[in-house]
């Protein structure tokens, strides 16, 4: 069995802005999972394979902002941004100034096979 080759890129700071705003061009039919780790609050998960509706990065407020489907998601202050990509969708993984990881899970859905209709 082979494993996955999963690629794993930290984004530099000046790269945050064009790198959301073009990687939220492609999320048409994309659904999140928004999970966020820390000792100030534990782990818990804020999403569960919600639609996307888009991410940006906001350089004058240093907010990167996840829209999904009823939830507005905001990240302030972010210091760390690292992507990667495998065979179970994107991953991002952002620190913010309190050192809480916010991971980011873009998860294409399920397709479901046709059925075919038997005409006696």
């Amino acid at each position: 069995m082979q494993k996955a080759v999963m690629t794993v890129r930290t984004l530099p700071k000046s790269e945050w802005q064009s790198y959301f705003d073009h990687v939220s061009k492609g999320l048409i039919g994309e659904r999140a999972m928004v999970e966020v780790v820390g000792l100030a609050f534990g782990d818990r998960t804020e999403a569960r394979c919600l639609p996307l509706i888009g991410i940006t990065y906001d350089s004058k407020d240093d907010v990167l902002q996840i829209a999904l489907d009823g939830l507005d998601h905001l990240i302030h202050r972010p210091r760390d941004i690292a992507v990667s990509d495998d065979s179970e969708g994107e991953r991002m993984e952002i620190t913010d100034a309190n050192r809480q990881k916010q991971i980011v899970r873009l998860v294409k859905p399920m397709r479901y096979p046709r059925r075919t209709t038997r005409v006696s």
